[in-house]
């Protein structure tokens, strides 16, 4: 005999409910998230493009972002992969992270995008990952350098391509599984550091045994 009610089952279905919304990333939520993280990657990229239009002027300038001989930008600046288009990566990131806060800034303001303009977002902002994963090697594998601004723009790239292919799973504008679609809503937050642990374990294997070199003999 079954003795569950019709309120009990109005109950389960309003707290599956509850469940479902805590579990969301609001538009609220994704507005503040394009807005801080494109923010402060804005200003990476913009401080980056000042040194190396002060570096052009005198290149005998020592960089703000030159911390010792593993943490400073002057190599990145002026290697060939700092210039992947013909001109300094860093005006890309000024272009490109001025329309992500923008984008933030007006969903905090009211604005609703339709899918074609998100996913558009989203795609651009999954060919920035690209470009940044392809930057890390270089500065890992080539250069054996790190570029402070440049970790920064790194650091902000993770999450703003994360939570923007959470929401568009959320929201079904990508093709997904139910499973896949709750998966990432409900572990959104705990998948993200993964990120980060990859690339510190990325520097370690890569440039490691330079660091060790470079405090044994000095």
């Amino acid at each position: 005999m079954n003795d569950t009610s019709p309120n009990d089952i109005d109950q389960e279905f309003d707290f599956s409910e509850e469940l479902e919304a805590s579990r969301r990333i609001s538009d609220r939520t994704l507005g503040l998230l394009l807005t801080i993280l494109g923010g402060v990657a804005f200003i990476a990229s913009m401080a980056l493009s000042i040194e190396k239009y002060l570096k052009l002027i005198n290149p005998d300038r020592v960089a703000s972002c030159a911390i010792n001989i593993f943490l400073d930008c002057s190599d990145a600046m002026a290697s060939a992969q700092g210039a992947i288009f013909g001109f300094p990566n860093p005006y890309i990131g000024v272009a490109a992270f001025a329309v992500v806060v923008t984008v933030g800034v007006s969903i905090l303001a009211g604005a609703k995008y339709p899918k074609w303009f998100m996913i558009a977002l989203f795609i651009g902002t999954t060919l920035g990952l690209a470009m940044i994963v392809f930057l890390i090697f270089t500065s890992i594998h080539v250069l054996q350098r790190l570029c402070p601004y440049c970790m920064v723009v790194w650091a902000m790239m993770f999450p703003l391509f994360w939570y923007q292919l959470v929401y568009l799973a959320q929201e079904r504008f990508l093709p997904a599984s139910e499973k896949t679609r709750t998966f990432l809503m409900r572990n959104k937050h705990m998948i993200l550091p993964l990120f980060y642990l990859l690339v510190i374990v990325w520097i370690g294997l890569g440039m490691g045994d330079a660091i060790l070199n470079h405090i044994r003999y000095n």
